[in-house]
């Protein structure tokens, strides 16, 4: 029996990844959680073979809580969800340790394959996932100036790339103006831009954007 742990803040998101694991016979969901820092203390308590984790959470999000359990729990196997499609961003979480990733359009059928396919220790790629990661591989040493950016600046830069502003940044990621606009900073220092609509427009031509 595939024991999976769900981490996602959204209601209708995790009743519906209930209902598709308990109508599969190998599988059983064995808690729900609403926010990063209940599952870690969740998984300081208990064990189970899958973390199916969402990215955006208040509290800590899922990059954060994918580091910890990195350090605490490495051979957890971590399932990344996110409402972002299949892009740099994956190549970015399964580099820094997730075993594969799911975009929360996708069908039952692929969400069943993933968990199995993680739980008996293997990476879940999607097509498009592993085309990019075999670009990356292809690639030459030199990185391109959003491959240099931490998780953390990565994702905040992804979100001045879909024009949010920088409170909306805040809320989402539960961090204060003042710390989000530092982070802003110091992305268009390492990305030598001079201001929003230089770094929107690289993400355009990177093909980056939501």
């Amino acid at each position: 029996m595939i024991r999976v742990l769900i981490a996602d803040d959204h209601d209708l998101v995790r009743h519906g990844l209930r209902r598709i694991i308990e109508n599969t016979p190998d599988m059983e969901v064995v808690a729900e959680q609403t926010n990063g820092v209940d599952a870690l203390h969740w998984l300081g308590l208990h064990d189970c073979d899958v973390l199916l984790l969402d990215i955006s959470m208040p509290g800590r999000n899922g990059i954060e809580v994918l580091k910890q359990l990195r350090a605490e729990k490495p051979k957890l196997p971590v399932l990344i969800l996110s409402n972002y499609t299949e892009d740099q961003y994956a190549v970015r979480l399964i580099k820094s340790g997730a075993a594969g990733y799911l975009s929360k359009g996708c069908a039952s059928a692929v969400v069943v394959e993933a968990l199995r396919a993680v739980a008996g220790g293997k990476k879940y790629f999607s097509p498009a996932v592993l085309e990019m990661l075999t670009n990356e591989l292809a690639m030459p040493e030199g990185k391109l100036p959003h491959e240099i950016l931490s998780n953390r600046e990565y994702q905040i830069f992804r979100y001045l790339a879909s024009a949010r502003t920088v409170t909306e940044i805040g809320e989402l990621l539960n961090l204060s103006g003042k710390t989000v606009s530092t982070y802003r900073t110091r992305i268009l220092e390492k990305m030598n831009l001079r201001n929003n609509a230089e770094l929107m427009q690289y993400a355009i031509e990177k093909h980056l954007t939501e």
